[in-house]
């Protein structure tokens, strides 16, 4: 870090990475949903004013607002398995707002933010994901490196969004609804798997070159997108 980066660290706990943050950045939001732990982090970076304490929920709170003319910031978190998927994708509903996204995720998860499509990691997160930016594994991360030692394997993903945006708000929106209903039932045909969203939904693919036979997994990033357009959902 150069000490021009504004920050914002999702979930600081009891401020380790914090500390560190806090030395390289110009500028510091610190989002944490535990009362105990937002006391905790007061005290001690009392004497910081550009150090930036907010109580609550990452998934309920305005970012925009949040940092204001600050964006685009980095974000750097240690998601936890339960939350890392709502989280990603509260955080990619704005990927302008951020520069890159820096994460701690369970080592599943990695793989799948990062699969290419036929594989059988390869699902709605990572077309969701890779639609707006670019995804790169940096490193694994084993049980020992943590205390309490936990029973899973993490990895530290790097997601930076695409510049300039390729899909405006309500085109992701769009497109977000095809993929859910395609990944919905992942087993069944695309034809079949879409037929709530369009009775006409064979007929179209035909038309734009995709078989409805085809299944969810088989389709890449820029063919969801050429479906939606042409679903007009």
């Amino acid at each position: 870090m150069t000490g021009r980066e504004r920050v914002l660290e999702i979930g600081p706990g009891r401020g380790a990475l914090t500390t560190l943050l806090a030395n390289g950045a110009a500028e510091l939001w610190l989002i944490e949903i535990d009362r105990d732990l937002i006391q905790l982090l007061r005290e001690q970076f009392a004497a910081r004013p550009e150090i930036h304490l907010i109580e609550g929920d990452v998934l309920n709170i305005d970012l925009e607002g949040l940092l204001g003319s600050a964006a685009p910031a980095i974000v750097v978190a240690n998601l936890p398995y339960n939350v890392s998927t709502p989280v990603l994708m509260r955080l990619l509903q704005t990927p302008e707002l951020f520069v890159r996204l820096v994460l701690m995720v369970q080592r599943e998860v990695a793989a799948r933010l990062a699969a290419k499509p036929g594989t059988k990691d390869y699902g709605a997160l990572s077309v969701m994901t890779q639609l707006v930016a670019n995804v790169r594994l940096a490193l694994s991360v084993g049980p020992a490196a943590f205390s309490p030692r936990p029973k899973v394997e993490s990895s530290v993903v790097v997601i930076e969004p695409l510049r300039p945006a390729p899909l405006s708000a309500a085109e992701l929106a769009a497109v977000r609804r095809v993929v859910r209903a395609a990944f919905g039932q992942r087993r069944k045909q695309l034809a079949n798997a879409l037929s709530p969203l369009s009775p006409s939904a064979a007929e179209t693919l035909r038309r734009i070159g995709i078989d409805p036979r085809r299944r969810a997994e088989t389709l890449a990033t820029d063919e969801f997108v050429r479906l939606t357009r042409a679903l007009a959902i």
